[in-house]
C-alpha cells in the first residue's frame, strides 16, 4: 500500500479533538475551494449562454451568409440582384450549406390616427425558415408570406406594436416614398419580441412579392440570399466555397455577385461578445488564486500542528520527501471535498436558474429578460480537473516546511 496515502487518509479521517486548530482550517480551506469552483462554474455557463444566446439572436435576423450585389456591401442605397432557381440551386449544391433562402427589403412607415413610425420591410418567401420567428412569437401568428402574390399581412415586433398601440388583428396603413407615394393596408397578423432593440424598432416582416414590388424590381431581382450552413464552426469553410463558386460572377442583369458572414456583419455586436472572455479569465484566475491562498494556509496550519507527528514519523526512519507527499494526499483530500461541494453548487444555481428564469435582467440593456446559462459538461470537466492540478501545485512549495522541522526538538512538544 501506498504508505503517504494510507496516513494521509487516517489524519483526514481522525477527527480527534474538537478543539484542534486545523479544524476550522480545514472547513475554511473546503470551503474556499467550493466557493471558488462554484463561481467558475457559474461564471463560464453564463458567459457562454449569453454569448450563444446573443450568436443565435443575430443570425436569426441575419443567417449565417448573405449573397448580395457587391455593390449593396459599400452603399446604404438598394441595390438588387438575380436570385433565380438556378443559383437557389448553385447555393444548395455548396458543401456545408444547410438551408437556402431570398430576401427583399424596402423602406416604409407605419401610419396610424395618432402616430407614425419609420420601418424596414423584410421581405420573404415561401422557403423562408420561420423557426427563429416562431420562438419569439408573443400574439397572433406567423403568415404564409408569399413570392408570386401579396397577402397584405405583415409580422411585426413588439416594441413597434407598444410605440404604435397596435395589437394582433389591427390594420394598418403603410406610406412608401420614392418618385411617388404608395399606399398599402395591412393586417397584422403576428407580434414577435426578440429583445434585439436594433431589429426590434424597425423591422418588419412581408412578402416577398410584395417588397419586390415596391422597390421596382425585375423578375428574380432580390436584396439577396441568406445561407444556413450545417455546422457553425465550420461557418469560414462553407463561406470559402461560395467565394469559390459564386463571388465575383454575373447575373443577367450583369450585377455582380458578392458575400458576407455574420461576423462581417455585425462586427461590433461579435467584438462585444468576444470581449466577454477577457472577464471569464480574469474570474477564473481570481478564483484559483482564492482556491490556492486557502490551501496554503490551511496547509501550513495543518503542518505545524502535526509537528511532533512528523518527528515521530522522522525518528522512524521517513524521508522528507516521503512526508511531503503525505501531506499533499490530505491537501489532495481536502481539494477533492471541495471540488465536490463546488459543483454542488454551481451546478445547483445554473440548473435552478434554467428551471425557473429567477434571476432577471433589464431586457433593453442585456438583450434577454433572463440570465442565460449553458452546461458544457467537458468545459467543467476541464475546470475541475485544472482547479485540483493547480492547487496541488502551489501546495509543493509551502510542503518543503517539513525539511526544517527536527526529530528531536518537534518531539518534545505536547
Amino acid at each position: 500500500m501506498n504508505l503517504p496515502f494510507f496516513i494521509a487518509k487516517r489524519i483526514y479521517s481522525d477527527q480527534g479533538d474538537k478543539r484542534k486548530v486545523s479544524r476550522p482550517a480545514i472547513r475554511i480551506a473546503t470551503l474556499g475551494v467550493g466557493i471558488g469552483l462554484a463561481v467558475m462554474i457559474v461564471t463560464v455557463c453564463v458567459v457562454l449562454g449569453f454569448q450563444h444566446t446573443i450568436r443565435d439572436k443575430v443570425i436569426g435576423f441575419g443567417s449565417h451568409i448573405q449573397v448580395q450585389n457587391i455593390m449593396a456591401f459599400n452603399s446604404t442605397d438598394r441595390y438588387p440582384v438575380c436570385v433565380d432557381d438556378s443559383m437557389m440551386t448553385v447555393l444548395k449544391d455548396l458543401k456545408g450549406v444547410k438551408h437556402v433562402e431570398r430576401y427583399a427589403i424596402t423602406q416604409g412607415i407605419l401610419k396610424t390616427d395618432e402616430d407614425f413610425l419609420g420601418v424596414l420591410f423584410k421581405g420573404v418567401g415561401p422557403e423562408y425558415d420561420m423557426t427563429f420567428l416562431m420562438q419569439h412569437l408573443v400574439e397572433g401568428e406567423i403568415p404564409q408570406f408569399s413570392d408570386s402574390t401579396s397577402t397584405n399581412k405583415i409580422l411585426i415586433s413588439k416594441l413597434i406594436a407598444d410605440k404604435l398601440q397596435l395589437k394582433a388583428g389591427d390594420r394598418i396603413f403603410a406610406y412608401f416614398i420614392d418618385e411617388n407615394v404608395r399606399t398599402r393596408k395591412y393586417t397584422i397578423s403576428g407580434i414577435y419580441q426578440t429583445n434585439m432593440t436594433r431589429f426590434d424598432e424597425s423591422l418588419c416582416f412581408t412578402d416577398l412579392y410584395a417588397a419586390c414590388k415596391l422597390n421596382g424590381w425585375e423578375e428574380g431581382q432580390v436584396t439577396g440570399a441568406e445561407i444556413l450552413v450545417e455546422d457553425f464552426e465550420q461557418l469560414q469553410a462553407t463561406e470559402d466555397e461560395v467565394i469559390a463558386k459564386v463571388n465575383r460572377t454575373t447575373d443577367k442583369y450583369l450585377n455582380t455577385y458578392s458575400s458576407q458572414t455574420i461576423y462581417e456583419a455585425y462586427p461590433q455586436v461579435f467584438t462585444w461578445l468576444e470581449l466577454l472572455d477577457i472577464n471569464v479569465w480574469i474570474i477564473l484566475a481570481l478564483m484559483v488564486c482564492v482556491a490556492g491562498f486557502t490551501m496554503i494556509s490551511g496547509l501550513l496550519i495543518i503542518i505545524l500542528e502535526r509537528t511532533q507527528m512528523i518527528g515521530v514519523l522522522k525518528a522512524l526512519g521517513a524521508r522528507n520527501k516521503t512526508i511531503r507527499h503525505t501531506f499533499l494526499w490530505f491537501a489532495a483530500f481536502i481539494i477533492g471535498q471541495g471540488l465536490l461541494l463546488g459543483n454542488i453548487l454551481g451546478m445547483g444555481i445554473v440548473i435552478l436558474q434554467n428551471a425557473t428564469g429567477v434571476i432577471t435582467l433589464d431586457a433593453q440593456t442585456y438583450y434577454v429578460s433572463e440570465v442565460p446559462m449553458e452546461i458544457n459538461i467537458p468545459l467543467i470537466i476541464l475546470l475541475n480537473v485544472a482547479t485540483l492540478l493547480i492547487s496541488i501545485f502551489v501546495l509543493i512549495a509551502p510542503s518543503y516546511l517539513i525539511s526544517h522541522i527536527h526529530p528531536a526538538k518537534s518531539m518534545r512538544y505536547e
